[in-house]
């Protein structure tokens, strides 16, 4: 475990450290931190239909409507209403929180099959460019992969570098719920890798996960939601050091967590900037999320684990070797994103990374870091490594800001 020295001579050379990579990054990739991009979508054209149209002589809810108002229109609809809602507006119905899952699996497979015939009339475009071919290459593949098989698809949204979600296991029947929350360079195209990164790519960490979960708890029924719909920072630039994107992903995260079905327990497990995400979002989670985990953390843009006023449990790790340790913990005019998780005095419950290698390795199997999400997933918390002997990362109540439950 790394020590940490707090005396103000380091503090200040951190500070110095900080501005330094602040200046470095403002110039490479200028003051604009966000690039809007307002050409019409595919999804934006469906809403905008949406918007116009009724059934049974009444009008569609706001697509923007909380999760309970659309879960009381769908539940007011026959059965063939609902199917027909979803065959007509797949990229509607297969991004609204509040549908039934179900419903939504099958709106997806639509919008994707749509989405692939799309692509595959732009790969043979005279006007691309190779570099603008290969990128369609690319997409077409990645959609038919998640058409593959019968996959779960709880979110999707081709616009501009994609969003997407998926479920492994029973999200209806489940007792207990996962939810990956992915970091930095998170898209359509590195959704899932093959490979010696598999475990370093969203659906990769999921299936992971859901693995060893069904290992820690046979008789547990668990879902595990590999959760890739949000914007995330392009590579390490202005974006993963501000806190804009992260904002805008916690209230699609939080709007996700209130829409899911059933009252099992929730467990998210945040990596690098996904971590910011759910600082962010702590504040607002409904009571059901029970634990928040991180792992190769920048910072939860909160001072201790107090500071993020959420009742869950607050677990966080770091390997040895990851990158991230260098990356100075302050925040100054918005930039960086405050304490360090794994320092003693930020309060969470600091457990064992043991054999995770690097930035992306705490997902692999056969590692300390993932049986022990795996036990946090399942609520074995008397199972959980902590990261130093002696310690008492496993024990109940003993952090300001966590539950006792």
């Amino acid at each position: 475990m790394t020590s940490f020295d707090s005396s103000p001579t380091l503090t200040a050379w951190r500070a110095l450290l900080a501005i330094a990579v602040v200046f470095v990054m403002l110039a490479t990739t200028g003051w604009t931190a966000v690039r809007q991009q307002h050409s019409s979508s595919p999804r934006e054209t469906a809403l905008a239909s949406w918007a116009k149209d009724r059934i049974a002589g009444h009008a569609l809810p706001d697509a923007s409507a909380p999760a309970y108002r659309l879960a009381h229109f769908f539940a007011t609809l026959t059965a063939g209403q609902r199917v027909a809602l979803a065959d007509k507006y797949p990229l509607v119905v297969g991004n609204l929180n509040g549908a039934p899952v179900t419903l939504r699996y099958r709106a997806n497979r639509h919008a994707l099959a749509q989405a692939e015939s799309a692509e595959e009339q732009r790969t043979k475009d005279p006007r691309l460019s190779p570099d603008g071919r290969h990128e369609a290459t690319l997409r077409l593949e990645r959609f038919r992969s998640m058409l593959a098989g019968d996959r779960q698809i709880l979110a999707f949204d081709p616009s501009g570098r994609g969003r997407a979600a998926e479920v492994l296991g029973d999200l209806d029947r489940a007792e207990r719920v996962s939810v990956v929350v992915p970091g930095v360079d998170t898209n359509l195209l590195t959704l899932e890798r093959t490979g010696s990164k598999k475990n370093a790519a969203p659906v990769g960490m999921a299936q992971s996960l859901y693995e060893a979960e069904r290992s820690a708890s046979p008789g547990s029924r668990t879902a595990v939601i590999a959760w890739a719909d949000y914007t995330a920072p392009a590579g390490i630039g202005m974006d993963s050091a501000l806190g804009g994107l992260a904002s805008e992903g916690a209230v699609r995260l939080n709007s996700l967590l209130e829409s899911l079905p059933g009252s099992s327990d929730v467990s998210l497990f945040c990596h690098s900037y996904g971590s910011v995400l759910c600082g962010v979002a702590a504040q607002g989670l409904p009571s059901r999320v029970s634990d928040i985990a991180v792992a190769g953390s920048p910072g939860m843009r909160a001072d201790n684990a107090g500071a993020l006023h959420t009742g869950a449990r607050v677990w966080a790790m770091r390997d040895s070797d990851d990158w991230i340790a260098d990356v100075p913990n302050m925040a100054l005019g918005g930039l960086g994103h405050g304490a360090d998780p794994v320092d003693p005095s930020f309060g969470a419950r600091i457990v064992s990374a043991s054999g995770a290698i690097g930035h992306s390795g705490y997902f692999e199997p056969g590692t300390e870091s993932l049986s022990n999400f795996a036990a946090i997933g399942v609520g074995a918390y008397d199972s959980v490594s902590c990261a130093s002997s002696g310690s008492a990362c496993n024990g109940r109540g003993e952090f300001s800001g966590e539950s006792e439950n």
